[in-house]
């Protein structure tokens, strides 16, 4: 078997030309451009192409498969992919690792998902990303009249069209402030921020809502209590095909809810969660999570068995409504059903 070997990179790339059979590789450096992986693929014809995952994987991927070639790509957050231990890591060995793997079927791989699922994913944490820049611009205004010993209104009050009209009455341009009131042209220019902010973030909200109503399994994850259209659209977009994933452990693996776990001789014992791979579904499964108690009898009743009424087992007993809804959406997902109560079976936690 003949495999080319791509370690992607920003500006170069490095490609090792390999011979399974003979065990030898030849390597070539190319500059990042599409053309140039066409002229490649085309000249070496390879029967299998491997790169490993990052930024520019997609459309790379897309334009491996767009020649009939089969493509893998790596997952070099696998254990499988650690650097430890060696005193060399260059680009040339990271081809060669990556070639050297696929030979031996060892591989280990990620599903890069269609280019308008990519969009989507990316859409989404984009919106997360603008949220956050708006929690930082309204943490430095507080921060802001701390530093000025003044007092603002807790939780949302001060985020109010009342709120932010108190706040304007404070500020003041730049130009017009001396220097022992700079601090209300800084305020100024916080509060113009976030309300730029504020507009993305319903721009932004109001595109995703739109394509969130378009997608039927969106609206089947919508009947479960307690599930908005923003923790609806991330499940759909990151599990994708749901078929892919053989059993609800897998799921729960693949969104970092299962223990880790420490086997060494008679010793065998279960650790935190892993947290791999999508940290925004994860953060986004727990706080729904925490809302469902409030409207979904069968996220109440496993949170409570598994709190056993102990307060310190309430993180671990959020974790487990937040693994079992996530099994629950793969499942409607897969079986194209809506949402109904089922017998709770007692969870291994």
């Amino acid at each position: 078997m003949r495999i080319l070997a791509i370690d992607l990179g920003k500006n170069n790339r490095v490609a090792c030309i390999y011979d399974a059979a003979g065990g030898s590789g030849e390597f070539r450096t190319f500059l990042t451009a599409a053309d140039a992986i066409c002229d490649l693929v085309t000249t070496v014809a390879p029967d299998r192409v491997v790169i490993e995952i990052c930024p520019i994987a997609g459309w790379v991927g897309d334009l491996v498969s767009s020649t009939g070639v089969e493509l893998q790509v790596a997952n070099t957050s696998a254990p499988a992919w650690r650097w430890s231990n060696t005193k060399r890591k260059s680009d040339h060995d990271d081809a060669l690792r990556l070639a050297q793997l696929s030979a031996l079927n060892q591989l280990p791989q990620v599903a890069v998902p269609p280019r308008p699922t990519r969009q989507w994913r990316a859409m989404i944490r984009y919106r997360h990303h603008l949220v956050g820049r708006r929690t930082q611009i309204r943490n430095h205004i507080r921060a802001l009249f701390d530093r000025e010993d003044l007092s603002l209104p807790t939780g949302g009050l001060c985020w109010t069209q009342g709120g932010i009209a108190a706040l304007g009455a404070r500020a003041q341009s730049l130009d017009d402030v001396n220097m022992i009131e700079l601090w209300r042209g800084e305020l100024e220019c916080e509060l113009q921020a976030l309300c730029a902010v504020e507009d993305l973030v319903t721009r932004v909200e109001k595109k995703l809502d739109d394509l969130e109503q378009q997608q039927e399994r969106c609206q089947q994850l919508r009947t479960i209590p307690g599930v908005g259209p923003r923790l609806a659209e991330i499940v759909v977009a990151v599990l994708d095909d749901p078929k892919r994933f053989r059993t609800g452990n897998q799921v729960a693996c693949y969104v970092g809810l299962t223990p880790r776990q420490y086997q060494s001789g008679d010793n065998d014992r279960q650790g935190r969660i892993s947290r791999q791979r999508n940290s925004l579904l994860r953060a986004m499964l727990v706080e729904v999570s925490w809302v469902s108690l409030r409207y979904n009898a069968w996220a109440r009743t496993i949170y409570e068995r598994v709190r056993r009424g102990s307060p310190a087992r309430k993180k671990i007993a959020i974790i487990a409504v937040a693994r079992r809804l996530l099994v629950r959406c793969w499942a409607m997902l897969r079986d194209g059903t809506i949402w109904s109560p089922a017998p709770i079976a007692s969870p291994t936690v």
